[in-house]
């Protein structure tokens, strides 16, 4: 079901038409919001200048997110192969000393 939801970024109100709920697209709009309010204080440009530095900024952010992303999936596929290899030796470990013991008897 799609839903209005008005948000107000840099001082000017947006209806977006989503089927995202309220709360994310809300959430979304505030970190709009606060960017674009910051690039606006911080450079004195105009407003479309703001969003293209804000839109720019974004996808930056979500580049370098994505590139952390990949790493922990990376040293998270090591840990698991480590953990079964490690799993395989103390399996291995513990069969060697049933045998052993068998063998003392």
């Amino acid at each position: 079901m799609k839903n209005k939801i008005t948000v107000t970024i840099a001082g000017r109100p947006y209806t977006l038409v989503t089927t995202d709920d309220q709360t994310g697209v809300e959430t979304a709009a505030a970190q709009v919001d606060q960017m674009m309010t910051s690039v606006l204080q911080q450079s004195h440009v105009s407003a479309l200048d703001a969003a293209v530095l804000t839109a720019v900024n974004a996808v930056d952010s979500a580049a370098k997110e994505g590139e952390t992303v990949q790493s922990l999936r990376t040293q998270l596929k090591d840990c698991l192969e480590e953990s079964t290899r490690l799993k395989q030796e103390l399996a291995d470990t513990r069969r060697e000393l049933t045998r052993l013991k068998k063998n003392r008897k």
